[in-house]
């Protein structure tokens, strides 16, 4: 059983959906298993706790 784990800032519920939708078809295509057998789980971090190139993203 196969367990992504995405880790983001947080979005709009509809946009993880579909990312949801997307991934777990990424892998009933490639590996030929059934969508029940797909895990993702989803890590939102707030952008106060995010940094890129030695800033937080909040400071952007």
């Amino acid at each position: 059983m196969p367990i992504v784990t995405i880790q983001q800032g947080p979005r709009d519920i509809e946009l993880k959906r579909e990312l949801v939708a997307r991934v777990t078809d990424a892998f009933v295509n490639s590996l030929k298993i059934p969508a029940e057998a797909v895990q993702v789980w989803i890590q939102e971090v707030p952008a106060e706790s995010w940094g890129v190139a030695g800033r937080l993203t909040a400071d952007k």
